[in-house]
């Protein structure tokens, strides 16, 4: 599986490390590492079980080594438990020396043409809006959405994926694919995708673990350690990614 790779490239940048803060929200978990770099993850909250204290796993994670939570983006035994293991995943790649792709000419780099039929699984409004006109067609799935609503009119059934993502030559893909571990499903429908784009907060920005997935950009996002006293209560009073944007450093990676 990817996610093992993943796991597997932010090891090196994990050593040592322990959990030193965390807070869980309603939309996003924040985490922070002993070197203080931070990481934010969405959470999928569509298919949490209900319940009073039913995420005992969540009460023990201060001080814990940083690997050994990490590796929850695998093993996790719901969408929560893994959203907590993709955050210290996203910390870590804070320690990288990832050089950002020219994105002034083409939005995240992505050359599009006016025949191009674009895909995004997750409704990310910037995506949705940004192609609005200047593609054949856009194309919005979100699972949570369509189980949940909040969003009409726009996001289409989830069973259509397989007959639209092989017709679409831009794909954007939420890094909530590799929370849920839905991401190698979507990339075997993505036939004839010329680029694909892993997209949002929880996207682990580690580049040779995508080598060769199909995968083409990295469009995630690092936090200004400076700001984490803001960025946490933003996330416990149930902010999302919206109310976090100013304290965003934008990464966008060619794998």
């Amino acid at each position: 599986m990817i996610i093992e790779r993943i796991i597997e490239e932010a090891q090196p940048y994990l050593e040592g490390l322990k959990i030193k803060d965390a807070v869980i929200g309603i939309s996003l978990i924040g985490l922070e590492l002993s070197n203080n770099y931070m990481g934010v993850s969405y959470v999928l909250r569509e298919n949490l079980k209900s319940g009073c204290s039913i995420f005992p796993y969540a009460q023990d994670i201060i001080g814990k080594d940083s690997l050994e939570i990490a590796e929850w983006a695998l093993t996790g035994q719901d969408d929560l438990q893994r959203s907590i293991g993709v955050a210290v995943l996203t910390a870590s790649s804070r320690s990288l020396p990832l050089v950002d792709v020219d994105t002034s000419i083409h939005p995240f780099s992505v050359e599009i043409t006016p025949e191009d039929n674009v895909c995004s699984i997750g409704y990310i409004p910037q995506v949705a809006n940004m192609f609005n006109g200047m593609v054949k067609n856009v194309f919005i799935f979100d699972r949570g959405v369509s189980q949940k609503g909040g969003v009409f009119g726009k996001v289409l059934p989830e069973e259509k994926q397989k007959d639209i993502l092989p017709k679409c030559e831009i794909v954007f893909l939420s890094g909530t694919t590799v929370i849920n571990h839905s991401l190698e499903y979507l990339l075997s429908l993505c036939k004839n995708a010329r680029e694909i784009v892993l997209i949002g907060a929880s996207t682990p920005m580690f580049p040779n673990a995508f080598v060769g997935t199909g995968v083409s950009i990295l469009a995630g996002s690092w936090w200004d350690e400076r700001e984490k006293d803001k960025i946490f209560r933003n996330i416990s009073l149930a902010g999302g990614i919206s109310h976090l944007s100013k304290f965003a450093i934008k990464k966008n990676v060619r794998v």
